[in-house]
């Protein structure tokens, strides 16, 4: 049996359109002016002077923390939190509709075989009846030629959408991480918390064994007897409002960790152990554009609109579509493979719309105000971005400095504390005296637990709104990018 030869002329014809290509119309795409274009230094940068994207500053900067129990917490929340395996499978979609634009761009192949069985009656001078039965076989070719870009600005369209989705799984894995984090400051500052008051329950309890044993020895009166009860079961009334704080905020950290709530060890209170901080390297405002998830995502959704614009623009133009057909048809199975019985086609058709009561201009028109929403929204997100390291900025310092005063603060407390209990059992101070400088130690310790852990918070915010140490990932999609839009 002979083999098929595919005509050359046919052959040709394929791959002609194949590689003619025809104009792109459309807008080309480029960055809308933001504030940060003039790249100015933060405004409450300080002593932050080196720039956040030199690789030596780019670990994950987690683990800055020194922290082995905030380490585990991040990879246990990145193994199992149901919003990032959500994104995940956002970025999957992306993934599959770029396929699907990039085969739009690629020729239908397909081959058939059919079998057509049927019965004709004609009449010449008497009716009679004709059986016949055709067998064919074929391979059908189809091909777009993109003669002005509607199929490469679609292609492009999907590559922005895709890293867009990626963008924003990155820019929630950097939400997350920081939630788990902070969420571990604040379980480990109620803890100390819970762990002061059960202290001062217990030196509360001393001081009404004084005064109970001074009040015998009728050196005081019952007043004094009073207030130190009253004293200390109002230090044994804020353990139980503690301690549920302290469990909420477990069962909030074990649904962020994919964990059942209620089900988790105790955390280790190590916040009183971590180091002071040292300054972050913060650079210039310009680099939040290429480094920061959320804002790489919004450039990117601007970048589909401006390719999206394009698409719109090549449906008003004529498309031409190329169909060609190789096989063979004759009347029995084995003959339709014979040289003999081989048939083919070529077909090119070029259509164009004439008149559509303005639809397909009413597209592009969408498409131009789509774009201007998402140009304004890339530019909000910006000045968002610039706004947070501000705030995290200046929201260090102050915190620092008061920081400073309050240390001050509870040295003198502790103090004038130590000096009343003394100046009580001499029977030269009043029961009064004691409380209060009891109650102004415990505010001021308490003060500065809530205050070491606003700075660690700060910190983190300060990462965040940095845009964590991705940038290494989102300069690859962004080089991704823009070598596609080259093509």
């Amino acid at each position: 049996m002979r083999r098929p030869c595919v005509p050359v002329s046919l052959l040709f014809c394929i791959l002609t359109g194949l590689f003619v290509g025809g104009c792109m119309v459309g807008p080309k795409y480029e960055r809308p002016e933001t504030p940060a274009d003039v790249n100015d230094a933060y405004s409450y940068a300080g002593d932050h002077r080196l720039d956040i994207n030199d690789s030596d500053v780019t670990d994950p900067w987690w683990q800055r923390f020194a922290d082995q129990t905030t380490e585990r917490l991040v990879r246990q929340m990145l193994d199992n939190n149901y919003d990032i395996k959500a994104s995940a499978a956002r970025v999957l979609q992306a993934q599959a509709a770029l396929k699907g634009a990039r085969g739009g761009r690629m020729p239908d192949v397909s081959f058939g075989i059919s079998r057509d069985r049927s019965k004709r009656s004609f009449n010449f001078g008497g009716r009679f009846s004709v059986m016949s039965e055709t067998w064919t076989q074929g391979v059908n070719v189809g091909y777009a030629l993109d003669l002005f870009g509607k199929l490469k600005r679609t292609e492009r369209a999907a590559w922005a959408q895709m890293f867009a989705a990626s963008a924003n799984e990155q820019a929630l894995v950097h939400a997350m991480i920081a939630t788990v984090i902070i969420a571990r400051i604040d379980i480990a500052t109620t803890q100390r918390q819970l762990a002061i008051a059960r202290e001062n329950t217990a030196s509360r309890a001393d001081t009404l064994e004084i005064v109970e044993r001074r009040y015998k020895e009728g050196l005081v009166g019952p007043v004094d007897v009073r207030l130190a009860r009253e004293n200390l079961e109002a230090a044994r009334a804020s353990e139980p409002a503690l301690e549920l704080a302290l469990i909420t905020a477990q069962h909030a950290l074990d649904v962020i960790l994919g964990s059942r709530p209620g089900q988790s060890d105790q955390l280790p209170q190590t916040l009183p152990d971590l180091p002071d901080l040292e300054p972050i390297q913060v650079g210039l405002s310009g680099a939040l554009l290429d480094r920061r998830p959320d804002v790489v995502a919004a450039e990117l959704a601007l970048r589909a609109a401006n390719e999206e614009i394009g698409v719109s623009i090549a449906q008003l133009y004529p498309d031409l579509t190329m169909t060609a057909t190789f096989g063979g048809s004759a009347d029995r199975w084995r003959d339709i493979w014979e040289h003999s019985a081989e048939t083919y086609s070529l077909l090119l058709n070029l259509a164009g719309p004439i008149f559509n009561g303005g639809r397909l201009k009413a597209q592009v028109d969408a498409a131009k105000a789509r774009f201007e929403e998402l140009a304004a929204v890339y530019g909000a997100t910006v000045l968002t971005a610039i706004r947070e390291v501000e705030d995290a900025l200046v929201t260090e310092q102050m915190l620092q400095k008061q920081m400073q005063h309050t240390k001050l603060r509870f040295e003198e407390a502790a103090a004038a504390e130590n000096l009343s209990k003394d100046r009580y059992q001499r029977g030269v101070e009043s029961i009064l005296s004691v409380l209060e400088s009891e109650r102004r130690r415990r505010i001021a310790q308490e003060r500065l637990i809530i205050l070491k852990g606003r700075i660690w918070t700060t910190r983190v915010n300060l990462h965040l709104a940095l845009g964590g140490d991705w940038n290494h990932q989102l300069e690859s999609q962004e080089t991704t990018v823009k070598e596609n839009d080259e093509k």
